[in-house]
């Protein structure tokens, strides 16, 4: 029975690898035919499928790390190209790996890091220009006092040696080759060594006077809109690796639809202490939507009033009796305030310490709105502001940028100062009364400020 079923067994075998095979069954002893067989070898994905696989946060980032170290020159779109394939390989290449085309691991987190440190090094930050909508890297570090008219916005180095301008106009029938040809005359004596010109963009570089320039613009319609980099030439070696990323990051006409950018999830502002037993008046949109409102160094607080007409707040935290309060006695501020606030923890490092920035205050249009330049920074909405003489002038607050939108006549101020007489009438009606009357308010500006953390779903 055994034998019956092993040569059952080896008839079946042997039909089916014949019929695999394709080949006539042998006849009366004949040689079996040879069978031309071809490898299969696995599929090799190219290197823009693998880019195209990522999320698109991932190919934003990867453009933009490679921005920084100088091997892609191309705007931060997160849609894949040749550019930015070649750029991975010239990075590989540079680095003496193999030009692949796609990062591997330990590749990916040396080009982060990388990235990473010379971001840090000049103060990096992606910005929404509140005057013409537009989208641009800073370098704040390197340009951190900002002024704005109707015209655009200037970022500046204290003494001029750094100075990126954002511009806008309007121009009849503009064209990128139009426009090239009149920004390389004005102002006159530019002497251009370097022009691009496509048709959505275009770009000169060159020397204006004894500074290096870079100038990106393009148009929608008849706004045009330009950004200008100009620097001293012994800042050479520091700017120019820089100037590749701001290319790159300046998005003149955002495609996103108008309104305010997403609330942050975690959001940090400073709140003044005007009473003793755990009385703070903050930013209104600071703490607008928490599920839970936190004060550094303390406990839960609870929002007890607001004025949405002037963006004030009033929050209370239950407990306390050795707080510091203010000195809000009205001070005298006419061109010039301090404000004493503390800074979100990333630009301090994980910190809360209590810091001083000094700014001019003008009216807004007609409107009768004090504007503070240069707008502090993240974590200052809600600080107090001093006149000359360490007295109450108002409480700052920083505007929500606005990511679109049309362009308007007067532009709104990235941060207004709401006067002390305004704070003080809100503090009435909600039954604080507020010290007032010292001759020393400065020294107590710092012992008198808290953290405000809104956590958001």
């Amino acid at each position: 029975m055994r034998s019956v079923l092993s040569a059952a067994l080896l008839v079946a075998f042997t039909s089916v690898c014949a019929q695999a095979q394709m080949t006539q069954p042998a006849t009366g002893g004949a040689k079996p035919k040879a069978v031309a067989t071809v490898p299969i070898r696995p599929a090799v994905q190219a290197p823009a499928d693998t880019a195209n696989a990522m999320a698109q946060a991932e190919r934003l980032a990867l453009q933009s790390d490679l921005a920084w170290v100088g091997e892609y020159n191309g705007a931060i779109t997160g849609d894949v190209s040749e550019r930015m394939v070649n750029a991975i390989k010239e990075y590989q290449k540079a680095k003496g790996g193999k030009p692949t085309g796609v990062l591997n691991p330990q590749e990916r987190s040396v080009l982060a890091e990388t990235a990473r440190r010379k971001q840090d090094g000049v103060g990096w930050k992606l910005v929404t220009d509140s005057v013409t909508g537009a989208r641009l890297g800073i370098p704040l570090k390197l340009v951190p006092q900002q002024s704005s008219d109707a015209n655009g916005t200037k970022w500046s180095s204290p003494t001029g040696t750094v100075q990126v301008l954002l511009t806008r106009r309007k121009e009849a029938g503009p064209t990128t080759a139009k426009l090239a040809e009149l920004e390389k005359k004005d102002p006159p004596g530019r002497a251009v060594d370097y022009t691009v010109v496509k048709p959505d963009f275009f770009v000169l570089s060159g020397l204006q006077g004894l500074k290096k320039f870079y100038l990106r613009g393009t148009f929608k319609g008849d706004e045009v809109r330009i950004m200008t980099i100009l620097y001293d030439q012994a800042m050479e070696n520091i700017v120019e690796p820089v100037v590749i990323a701001m290319s790159s990051a300046f998005a003149p006409f955002p495609a996103q639809a108008g309104g305010p950018p997403p609330r942050k999830t975690v959001d940090y502002g400073t709140g003044i202490v005007v009473s003793r037993d755990g009385a703070i008046v903050t930013d209104r949109e600071v703490v607008d939507g928490c599920v839970a409102i936190t004060i550094g160094g303390f406990t839960h607080a609870d929002r007890v009033a607001e004025d949405k007409e002037h963006g004030l707040a009033l929050l209370r935290i239950y407990g306390a009796d050795k707080l510091t309060p203010l000195d809000l006695a009205p001070g005298q501020a006419k061109t010039a305030v301090e404000l004493t606030g503390i800074l979100d923890p990333q630009s301090q490092g994980g910190g809360a310490a209590a810091s001083n920035v000094k700014a001019q205050i003008a009216q807004v249009g007609g409107s009768g709105d004090l504007a503070l330049s240069p707008p502090p920074a993240g974590g200052f909405s809600g600080a107090p502001a001093l006149d000359g003489d360490g007295h109450f002038a108002g409480l700052a607050l920083l505007k929500p940028a606005v990511v679109a939108g049309p362009a308007t006549a007067v532009p709104a101020a990235q941060a207004v100062l709401v006067q002390a007489e305004i704070v003080g009438e809100f503090l009435k009606a909600n039954g604080i009364t507020a010290i007032g009357g010292s001759s020393d308010a400065r020294t107590d500006a710092k012992a008198s400020v808290v953290r405000v953390i809104c956590v958001r779903k």
